[in-house]
C-alpha cells in the first residue's frame, strides 16, 4: 500500500520580521474533502500497518473488557432524602442515573438512562444531572458530537415529562436556587471559552434568559456552584494565575451580586461556606503553596481574612473539607499526598496512614457537616480504587466499595511498585519517577519500559490502578510516571519551573528521567518506550526532535503540537485562556521561545522512532489538524523506515470515544502497537 502523500500549498505566516511557510496550513479546513480524503487515507494505511495485530487487539480488547464488571454500580451517597447511585447494566455502554427515597431497600427510581438516549448515535455523554431542591425536577445535558458543547434538558420526575424547555452551547453545568423555579448555566462564545452566566427560569424560552454575568477578559473562564451549605451561588471568574468570585444567597435569585475580592493579578482563591463565614484557600502574601483563611460573609474582603493554616514551604495544600467538628486537609509533601484530620475543638490533628511508596490518595464525596465520617479515596499502581470511610473521633477505617478486577487472574502481590529519583541536568533538581512491573519481569537491557508524561497547567500524574495496564505489564512491560516539572507533584514551584519561558524543563526532564532508567539498567534505547496525551502530546513531539534516538517508539494522543500557529488563532479554543501557561506569542519573546521548542516548527531530515499518533475529528481542545499536519511533514522529512502511523476518530473528540467499552478499542490498539515493536503479537 502507498505510503499517505498529502499535498502542499504553501502558506506564508509573518510576525516579529519572521517568515515561517507551513504546506499543510489548509489541513484546518475542516469541511473541505480533501481534508477529510487524507484523514481517511491515513487511517486505512494504519488499518494497513496494524493489519498483523487485528486479532491480537481483539484478544487485547476482550481480556481488558473481561476485567470490569459489567453490571457495576457507584457507591450509593445520601443526599436530601435520597440514595443517589449511578449503574450500568450487562451488555449495554451507557450509565443509568438512579435513586431510591430514604433506604437501599425502596424501589428505585430511573432519573436518565444514558442507553436510551444515545440510540442510534455514534458519539454521546451526559455532561451533568442534577436535581431540584425539592426533588421533583432534574436537568441533564447532553452532547453528540464530542466537541463539549452541551445541550441542557429538563425533566418532571413526578410525571416523566421531559420539558420543552432547551439551552444550546453551554459547558453542560446546572446550578438550582433554591426556589425550584429558576437554575444558572454557562455559555460558551465562538472558541469554545465558559464566558457568560445566564439565569433561566422554567417554563420560559432560553431566549428569554437573563444574562447574570460577561467574563470580557479572555484569558478568564467562569464557573458556577453552589456552595456544600445549599445556602450561597457562587460565580468564579479565573485564569492560570488570577481568580475572582462573586456571590448570592441561593434563596434569592435576584439579589445583587457581592464580589469577594476584586481579581489581581497572581492572586489565586476559592471559596467554602460554613455557619457564617467563608473559609478561603488562596497563595494570598506570598503563600506559593496555599493557605487557608477564613472571612465573615458580611465581611468577605480580603483586608479581614484572618489565617487558619499558614502557609508551608515544604507542603502544597491542595484542598480541604469542613464539618462540625473537623477540618480535613489534603496535602503534598515530597511529591506523596496526604489526608490530615484536626479536632476543631482541641486542636490536636493526626495523619491517615498509607504504606504503599507511591499512591494517591484524595477526599472523597461528603455532603454531611454534622458527622464524624470521613469518605475518602484510594489507589496504588497495585492496588484498585477504594472508597473508604474513616471514623475521625474513633479512627478506624471501613471499606465501603473497591474496585473489582474480573477474570481471575489479578493478584495485587503478583506487582511491585517502587519510586525512584532522576538527576536533572541542571544538576539542582531531581526528578521522582513512578514505577510498576510484574514480580517476574527483570529489569535489564531488554526489558520494555512505557514512559508516561504529561507536566503541564499544575496538572499532576499520581500513581493509580489501571486495570488495562494490566495487558502490558503480563506481558513484561514496565511502566513508569515520569513527574516532570510543569505537574504540581513537588509544589507550585515545580509548576512554575515548567511553563512559559522556563517550558523546556519540562522536556528536559522527561529525557534526564528516560536516561536515568537506562543508566540504572531498568530498559535500554532498544527498549524504551514514551506515550503522552494532549499537552503530554507536545511533549512527545518535543522530546523526539531534541533526542529521537532515545525512544523506540512513541504513541502521542490527541497532541497539542503546531503551539506557535495555535497560540498566535485567538478564535481556536483554549487559545486566550492560556497565554499565562505557554506565553502570548504576539510578545517576541514568547514566539522566538515558543518556535524553539514547538514540535511542528522544528520537525527535521533525520531517523525518528516508531510513532502512532492519534486524535479524534471532534476534538475541541486539540484540533484535529495539528497532529494531521505533524504527521505529513514528518512524512515529508523523517529519513528512516520506522512505522509512522496515524488514526483519526471521525466521530469523537478530545476525550475519545463514547461508551464504557468502546474506548478500550484505542487502548488496544496502543498497546498491540507497543507490543508489535516488541514482538510479542502472539498473545503470550
Amino acid at each position: 500500500m502507498n505510503v499517505p502523500k498529502a499535498k502542499k500549498i504553501e502558506k506564508l505566516l509573518e510576525i516579529h520580521g519572521d517568515r515561517r511557510v507551513d504546506p499543510y496550513f489548509w489541513m484546518n479546513e475542516r469541511e473541505n474533502p480533501e481534508v477529510l480524503k487524507y484523514l481517511e487515507e491515513e487511517n486505512a494505511y494504519c488499518d494497513e500497518i496494524m493489519k498483523d495485530t487485528e486479532d491480537f487487539q481483539q484478544l487485547l480488547f476482550d481480556e481488558m473488557k473481561a476485567r470490569y464488571k459489567e453490571d457495576d454500580e457507584s457507591l450509593p451517597y445520601f443526599f436530601n432524602e435520597y440514595w443517589y447511585l449511578v449503574r450500568y447494566e450487562k451488555g449495554k455502554e451507557y450509565p443509568i442515573f438512579s435513586r431510591k427515597f430514604q433506604t437501599l431497600e425502596n424501589e428505585e427510581e430511573i432519573l436518565v438512562d444514558v442507553n436510551i438516549l444515545a440510540e442510534g448515535e455514534k458519539f454521546f455523554e451526559v455532561g451533568s444531572v442534577a436535581v431540584s431542591p425539592d426533588n421533583k425536577l432534574i436537568s441533564y445535558s447532553t452532547d453528540n458530537l464530542g466537541r463539549r458543547i452541551y445541550t441542557i434538558n429538563f425533566k418532571n420526575l413526578e410525571t416523566g415529562e421531559v420539558f420543552q424547555d432547551q439551552i444550546f452551547n453551554t459547558t453542560g453545568k446546572v446550578v438550582w436556587a433554591n426556589d425550584n423555579q429558576h437554575v444558572f448555566y454557562i455559555r460558551k462564545d465562538e472558541s469554545l471559552r465558559a464566558f457568560q452566566v445566564f439565569r433561566h427560569q422554567l417554563g420560559t424560552q432560553s431566549e428569554d434568559d437573563v444574562l447574570i454575568f460577561h467574563e470580557k477578559d479572555e484569558t478568564f473562564d467562569v464557573n458556577v456552584f453552589k456552595t456544600k451549605s445549599l445556602e450561597y451561588i457562587f460565580i468564579s471568574s479565573s485564569s492560570t494565575i488570577s481568580d475572582e468570585m462573586r456571590f448570592i444567597p441561593a434563596e434569592n435569585v435576584f439579589a445583587d451580586w457581592t464580589i469577594i475580592q476584586p481579581r489581581i493579578e497572581d492572586l489565586e482563591y476559592s471559596v467554602e461556606h460554613y455557619q457564617d463565614e467563608f473559609y478561603i484557600i488562596t497563595n494570598a502574601d506570598d503563600a506559593t503553596n496555599f493557605k487557608i483563611v477564613k472571612t465573615k460573609v458580611s465581611q468577605p474582603e480580603i483586608e479581614n481574612w484572618v489565617e487558619v493554616i499558614p502557609h508551608r514551604k515544604e507542603t502544597l495544600l491542595e484542598g480541604f473539607e469542613i464539618f462540625n467538628d473537623y477540618l480535613v486537609l489534603e496535602e503534598r509533601t515530597e511529591g506523596l499526598l496526604h489526608i490530615k484530620i484536626i479536632d476543631n475543638h482541641s486542636g490536636n490533628s493526626h495523619y491517615l496512614q498509607f504504606t504503599d511508596p507511591t499512591y494517591t490518595a484524595y477526599i472523597g464525596l461528603n455532603l454531611e457537616f454534622n458527622t464524624q465520617k470521613l469518605r475518602f479515596g484510594y489507589t496504588s499502581l497495585t492496588k484498585p480504587n477504594s472508597t473508604s470511610e474513616y471514623d475521625m473521633k474513633e479512627k478506624t477505617t471501613k471499606i465501603l466499595k473497591e474496585q473489582e478486577v474480573l477474570g481471575g487472574k489479578f493478584f495485587a502481590e503478583n506487582y511491585v511498585s517502587e519510586r525512584i529519583w532522576a538527576p536533572s541536568r541542571d544538576g539542582k533538581n531531581k526528578i521522582p519517577i513512578s514505577l510498576v512491573y510484574h514480580k517476574n519481569t527483570p529489569k535489564s537491557a531488554e526489558a520494555p519500559l512505557l514512559l508516561y508524561g504529561y507536566g503541564s497547567y499544575g496538572h499532576t500524574v499520581d500513581a493509580s490502578f489501571s486495570n488495562v495496564r494490566l495487558s502490558i505489564l503480563d506481558r513484561g512491560f514496565i511502566y513508569a510516571i515520569a513527574h516532570i516539572r510543569g505537574g504540581e507533584y513537588l509544589g507550585r514551584e515545580w509548576y512554575e519551573g515548567g511553563k512559559m519561558l522556563a517550558k523546556k524543563n519540562t522536556f528536559f526532564d522527561f529525557i534526564d528521567a528516560g536516561k536515568h532508567l537506562i543508566s540504572e539498567n531498568y530498559t535500554s534505547e532498544k527498549h524504551l518506550y514514551a506515550m503522552g496525551g494532549s499537552a503530554g502530546g507536545l511533549l512527545m513531539g518535543a522530546v523526539i526532535n531534541y533526542e529521537p534516538q532515545l525512544f523506540n517508539g512513541i504513541v502521542a494522543q490527541v497532541p497539542f503540537v503546531d503551539v506557535v500557529t495555535t497560540m498566535l488563532d485567538e478564535t481556536i479554543p483554549l487559545t486566550t485562556g492560556e497565554f499565562d501557561e505557554w506565553g502570548n506569542p504576539k510578545i517576541k519573546k514568547y514566539y522566538d521561545y515558543m518556535k524553539s521548542y514547538s514540535p511542528y516548527d522544528n520537525v527535521e531530515a533525520k531517523n525518528y522512532p516508531n510513532m502512532l499518533i492519534t486524535t479524534g475529528l471532534h476534538d475541541s481542545q486539540v484540533q484535529y489538524w495539528e497532529p494531521a499536519k505533524w504527521t505529513a511533514k514528518l512524512r515529508e522529512l523523517k529519513t528512516d523506515s520506522n512505522i509512522l502511523v496515524f488514526k483519526t476518530d471521525m466521530s469523537a473528540g478530545h476525550g475519545g470515544a463514547s461508551g464504557r467499552f468502546e474506548s478500550l478499542k484505542e487502548d488496544a490498539l496502543e498497546y498491540a502497537f507497543l507490543l508489535k515493536l516488541e514482538n510479542k503479537i502472539d498473545g503470550k
